[in-house]
């Protein structure tokens, strides 16, 4: 620490003593300013000691007013030194001081005001020394606990002892690691750029004292959530090209098995599927969002633009639940469908289908419907039903399109009605005799009759493929 006026003032060798009334300041002197000049205020910054001889200090108005200015510019204390201009420091200048309350100390004629002056910037210059060597030892306990088994908690946890106050570091919107709790104070929140919009932010329990740790801290913090968001951002690519191969069935028995279980998927357990879909235009952040706590032993990947999440022995409703308020958290616009819980590769892939297709429904939370035949036919790969779907319903919704005639809807609502013409009518506020002529405008567009069983079966797994695209 840089050298106060009571350390000065005892300093062997320089014969300094105060005058006056004393006032005890333990504020680490700034520098030392030598000044002949009657106002010395422009040429202060505050925090110096103000050496002078008083050689222009003729008058008790001119030493009275010098003090003033000196106390205004923030100075810690005056040195006077005597045998020049004055024999002794004058009672007026001691007055105004200590009506001021700013300390006042005699410099005899043998002490050259450098010698002082060397003092002080020695003590600077050690301090400065000091931070440095504290700043560096700071900088490799940090690197060592991030690059250490630690990792990133492991430096948070460093960073916090040595600010000795509370750490918290979120990002989007969650916290992903935190000293202490957020429970009422005041916080001093620091961003930290990651490259992605992720509000990543490190908060310090006040009080806070500014600190070149803490921008060094930022910094590693950044490249560490940088690297992980990388490697997740590829870790899911890799996965999801697996996932795709076992739930279109080009991966299926021991291969499949052997494959799961090298990406952290142990078939043997029942393994519950989580599918995340969000607006198109936050697609992007699916690549690289981490998940929240209780997917730590899931795995992830990306497909068709939708991060799924196969979670050993989970509990559907409960992990549906908790993902969609983190992605509401994050600001995220999103849907979670889930699955059964099943083993093997097969039961992998039912609760894949189930997942996806629960998200039909749009709910932010989804919940999956028991096996159906509609649930086997859309597992399959090998059925073009996306086509079928298509040839079928493609006119009917081109027709709605040009003429706003809601047939799509109707449909959705005579199957879901089990074809009562009466129930349609009564949901859509519509004459029973609109909701027959349009039904005929569906057969003479797509080509089935709804009031046909077989057709019917049709449009409503094309509905359902339609749903899923």
């Amino acid at each position: 620490m840089a050298i106060t006026l009571p350390a000065l003032l005892s300093a062997a060798g320089l014969g300094l003593h105060p005058v006056g009334s004393t006032h005890a300041l333990d504020t680490p002197i700034q520098w030392v300013a030598v000044t002949e000049l009657e106002d010395p205020l422009p040429f202060l910054s505050g925090g110096e000691v103000v050496l002078t001889t008083g050689v222009r200090q003729k008058t008790t108005a001119a030493q009275r007013a010098f003090v003033r200015r000196v106390h205004e510019s923030g100075a810690l204390g005056i040195g006077f030194g005597t045998g020049l201009g004055h024999q002794q420091v004058p009672p007026a200048l001691i007055g105004e001081a200590d009506a001021l309350g700013l300390p006042v100390f005699h410099v005899p004629y043998e002490t050259p005001f450098i010698a002082i002056g060397k003092i002080v910037a020695d003590s600077l210059s050690a301090d400065h020394y000091s931070r440095l060597e504290s700043l560096l030892k700071g900088h490799q306990i940090l690197a060592s606990a991030l690059l250490g088994e630690g990792g990133l908690p492991q430096l948070l946890k460093e960073l916090a002892a040595m600010l000795g106050t509370g750490v918290v570091l979120s990002q989007y919107g969650a916290e992903l690691f935190a000293t202490a709790a957020r429970s009422g104070g005041h916080w001093h929140r620091l961003p930290v750029a990651t490259g992605l919009k992720d509000r990543c932010t490190l908060a310090i329990a006040e009080p806070y004292d500014p600190n070149a740790i803490v921008a060094y801290a930022q910094s590693l913090i950044s490249v560490e959530l940088s690297n992980q968001a990388r490697r997740r951002a590829s870790e899911r690519a890799v996965a999801g090209q697996l996932f795709q191969d076992v739930v279109r069935g080009t991966l299926a028995g021991p291969d499949a098995v052997a494959r799961l279980g090298g990406a952290g998927i142990d078939t043997g357990l029942r393994q519950v599927v989580l599918i995340v879909e969000v607006a198109s235009g936050q697609r992007r952040a699916l690549r690289t969002l981490p998940t929240p706590a209780g997917f730590d032993s899931g795995v992830e990947a990306l497909v068709d633009e939708r991060l799924v999440i196969a979670v050993p022995d989970g509990d559907g409703p409960t992990l549906g639940q908790r993902m969609s308020g983190y992605l509401h958290g994050a600001g995220l616009t999103a849907k979670v469908g889930f699955g059964g819980a099943y083993a093997q590769a097969s039961g992998f892939r039912w609760s894949y289908f189930e997942a996806r297709e629960s998200l039909t429904r749009g709910l932010p939370v989804n919940s999956p419907d028991r096996l159906s035949l509609t649930s086997l036919l859309m597992a399959s790969e090998d059925v073009p039903l996306a086509d079928l779907a298509a040839e079928a319903l493609d006119p009917v919704a081109a027709f709605d399109q040009r003429h706003h005639a809601e047939l799509l809807l109707t449909l959705e609502r005579y199957l879901s009605l089990n074809g009562s013409v009466a129930a349609v009518a009564e949901v859509l506020q519509l004459h029973r005799n609109t909701v027959r002529y349009r039904l005929q405008q569906i057969q003479d567009l797509s080509g089935y009759d709804p009031g046909v069983t077989a057709d019917r079966v049709h449009l409503y797994l094309a509905l359902n493929v339609r749903g899923l695209r």
